[in-house]
């Protein structure tokens, strides 16, 4: 089966990176591969979504103008926070924050990947509070890499590090209200990530469902499908991508037949007469 466009994308990231330096370098060595790793994602995650109908989504490679750069940095509830991936208008703020984190190394002591679990949940939890409290209608989406052998660390004791993460993030994915709690997201996925610069793989669970892989453009689907139900006055999902709704649409004094078919193209706002044109459910082709 050949590979969908993101996957793509995320598997040129990883083959992009150095390869993985060993457990046992100073902290500053892995902190600086996270750091290469959490923006070589969220440069493919925002490319994915300017491909599915959001050209404003940041970041975006140098040399692209007005677009390149760093993640976003954006005033929050409590202080402002820079954010690895956004969509953000002029007219609606920030509608769709993605906040990429990572565990890659074992801790030298216990030999497993859990050692930081609790940090980088907290570094999440400040983030959705901080974006929501603000922007209570913005979609929040957090990608938790774990390095694959998170899945096998576990002892005659203790169970593996990715099914405690399950267990201590899935009370913070499922936010369906934009009056619910500010700490949680509105979709958690934790991707088991074997980062190799060869033969790159990973694996995607919705937060709390360990047992269920899904597919990345499954996951990306459902954030889309989130922003659109969100904004419903100015934007619809299909298929996966975001559509803009005219000024005609956002009344509601439109057909079906109306909607647009290109990501982002506004609607004619001339009115089709061809004879039984209020019929025709199905878009023109």
């Amino acid at each position: 089966m050949n590979a969908s466009r993101v996957e793509t994308l995320l598997l040129t990231a990883l083959k992009g990176l150095p390869a993985k330096p060993a457990d046992s370098v100073p902290a500053a060595a892995k902190k600086r591969y996270s750091e290469l790793m959490s923006a070589a994602i969220a440069l493919a995650l925002a490319e994915e979504l300017r491909e599915r109908g959001m050209p404003e989504a940041r970041p975006a490679p140098p040399g692209e103008v007005g677009a390149s750069g760093a993640e976003r940095r954006l005033a929050g509830g409590i202080g402002a926070k820079k954010v690895d991936v956004t969509w953000a208008t002029e007219e609606s703020g920030l509608l769709l924050g993605m906040s990429v984190k990572s565990i890659n190394f074992k801790d030298g002591k216990t030999k497993n990947f859990q050692k930081n679990l609790t940090n980088r949940r907290a570094d999440m939890l400040i983030e959705a509070v901080t974006l929501h409290r603000r922007f209570p209608y913005a979609v929040l989406c957090g990608m938790f890499f774990l390095d694959s052998g998170a899945a096998t660390d576990q002892t005659a004791t203790r169970r593996s590090t990715a099914v405690n993460a399950h267990q201590r993030l899935r009370l913070f994915t499922g936010r369906s209200d934009p009056a619910g709690r500010d700490e949680q997201f509105e979709r958690l996925y934790l991707i088991l990530v074997d980062a190799n610069p060869f033969t790159p793989s990973y694996r995607v669970h919705e937060v709390g469902n360990p047992d269920a892989e899904i597919d990345l453009d499954t996951a990306l689907n459902q954030v889309v499908d989130l922003v659109a139900e969100r904004n419903f006055d100015f934007y619809e999902s299909i298929d996966g991508s975001i559509y803009k709704l005219s000024a005609r649409a956002a009344r509601g004094d439109i057909v079906a037949d109306e909607r647009v078919t290109d990501p982002l193209v506004e609607l004619d706002d001339q009115a089709d007469d061809r004879p039984g044109a209020e019929d025709d459910l199905d878009p023109d082709p």
